[in-house]
């Protein structure tokens, strides 16, 4: 098996997945090192989501660690850390501009992160103690997707895909093990999720099916988006538009996140 530390600072994207009292989450993810401990630093526009970050989560990286390998999840006891001003982040922040063209033009220089400080702030959550690492197969087409649900005080990964993902409440859908191992759920609540970007990352986007999975299939209770496979970047309205939304959404958890430190 590969050093989880290596596969995360080589795959140019991941996802963070925990087990939280609302249900499965997960979210994609910038994948960084912290010297040598991997990490994530989300902009605090996710702190919301973040809240419900318990202790233990898993890092799954979309790269193989070589060529036709398999890709892998690391699971383990994870800290997370507000850092509402960008100080802890301004030694990342580099790593990520590598890997992330948003990234690179709201905080690539001093006078780009002053402007967009807001971009800045982030929470910054390490897995500080690798417990086990897990084997995924890889995720090649647009349908495959991380079923993520609690297991043992813990979160359990699978990577699967299915014909076809309606989004119709009470939808059943059979879902299938992407390495053959199909999944088998005994009632337990889990989320599906997936997501494409365009080429530069402005749109990124994040789709989602949850729900009871007995055996093989899902009984639908949410769906959100649709698997899309070549995103289209946004025209020059679209991407105002969603920078504004971006920069609201991050000023306000900035604000939120210094609220709960001064507590």
């Amino acid at each position: 098996m590969h050093d989880p530390a290596t596969v995360w600072r080589r795959s140019p994207v991941g996802e963070l997945c925990w087990s939280a009292g609302s249900g499965p989450q997960a979210i994609p993810v910038v994948p960084l090192l912290a010297g040598d401990t991997p990490c994530v630093a989300l902009p605090l526009a996710h702190l919301h989501l973040i809240a419900s970050l318990g202790r233990y989560a898993a890092f799954c990286a979309s790269a193989p660690a070589a060529e036709g390998q398999p890709t892998l999840a690391a699971v383990g006891r994870v800290e997370v850390s507000l850092d509402p001003r960008g100080e802890a982040f301004a030694d990342l922040v580099e790593q990520e501009a590598v890997k992330h063209p948003p990234t690179r033009l709201r905080a690539g220089s001093l006078m780009a992160r002053r402007e967009n400080w807001w971009w800045m702030g982030r929470a910054i959550v390490r897995l500080v103690d690798v417990e086990r690492v897990l084997p995924l197969p890889p995720r090649d087409r647009p349908e495959d997707a991380l079923l993520v649900r609690g297991r043992d005080g813990g979160v359990r990964v699978d990577v699967v895909t299915a014909p076809a993902w309606p989004d119709g409440p009470d939808s059943v859908l059979e879902v299938w093990g992407r390495d053959g191992d199909d999944p088998e759920g005994d009632g337990e609540e889990v989320l599906v999720m997936g997501h494409q970007a365009s080429p530069d990352f402005e749109r990124w986007e994040r789709w989602t099916r949850r729900g009871p999975l007995t055996g093989q299939h899902l009984r639908l209770t949410e769906a959100v988006g649709a698997p899309d496979g070549d995103p289209r970047p946004y025209g020059l309205v679209e991407r105002w538009g969603n920078h504004r939304r971006v920069r609201r959404a991050c000023v306000a958890g900035v604000a939120e996140a210094e609220r709960r430190l001064r507590r």
